[in-house]
């Protein structure tokens, strides 16, 4: 048996043919109606892939997008009629893998469906990312400098790896905020700087570089 599929739409037609089609090309597939039949189902089984509509009832994509990537990298494929440019930037911001939209060739889908599916296969193998002596481990979420281990909150530790994914790019307190503590968090953005503080105690290293009044970034050994 494929990979596990979710589909989440509320077009009856076209989340059955959907599910006809990749059933038939051996995948294994689920499917919900609307948003939060679909949370629910991602939340009971370990999917590989989602396909997700964009204007389904209860909860939008967006919402779903938004509420799995707090939590999870399970690759996110938006298939929507909706082909306005705000929607796929929006969906692409939101972290989704791949945008397509209706109409669409089913044997183009199927590829890119692969595609995506083989991209996060290779990704599943990178267990450790690491910038000059610091190294964390994704499984584990422990922390080595230099070989030591750095004992970080798992806040802490989601900051620090965000800023080494996003490396070279400043990473702003807002998406900061959004992506760990999450979208219904509306505190002050200064608790992002109390975190950057532990970090930098902790690690004892001057590698986060404050960008004014924006957020923050890292810079190589000099």
């Amino acid at each position: 048996m494929g990979a596990y599929i979710l589909i989440v739409e509320d077009d009856y037609t076209t989340q059955q043919l959907l599910k006809q089609f990749l059933t038939s090309n051996g995948y294994k597939v689920d499917c919900a109606d609307d948003g939060l039949e679909g949370i629910h189902m991602y939340k009971e089984n370990d999917y590989d892939l989602i396909l997700l509509g964009i204007h389904i009832p209860n909860l939008d994509g967006f919402s779903v997008c938004k509420m799995i990537r707090r939590e999870s990298q399970v690759p996110i494929i938006f298939v929507t009629r909706s082909n306005s440019e705000d929607d796929q930037i929006r969906g692409f911001d939101l972290l989704c893998d791949d945008y397509i939209t209706k109409p669409f060739s089913y044997k183009l889908l199927l590829k890119r469906v692969e595609a995506v599916l083989r991209r996060a296969k290779n990704e599943k193998k990178e267990s450790c990312i690491e910038f000059e002596k610091i190294k964390l481990n994704l499984k584990t979420y422990s922390v080595e400098i230099d070989g030591e281990v750095v004992d970080l909150t798992l806040k802490e530790f989601k900051i620090l790896k965000s800023l080494i994914q996003n490396y070279p790019q400043v990473v702003t307190r807002e998406k900061l905020l959004d992506s760990i503590w999450g979208y219904d968090y509306f505190g002050d953005t200064r608790i992002v700087d109390a975190h950057i503080k532990n970090i930098r105690k902790k690690i004892k290293l001057p590698y986060i570089k404050t960008v004014k009044g924006i957020g923050y970034t890292l810079r190589r050994d000099i």
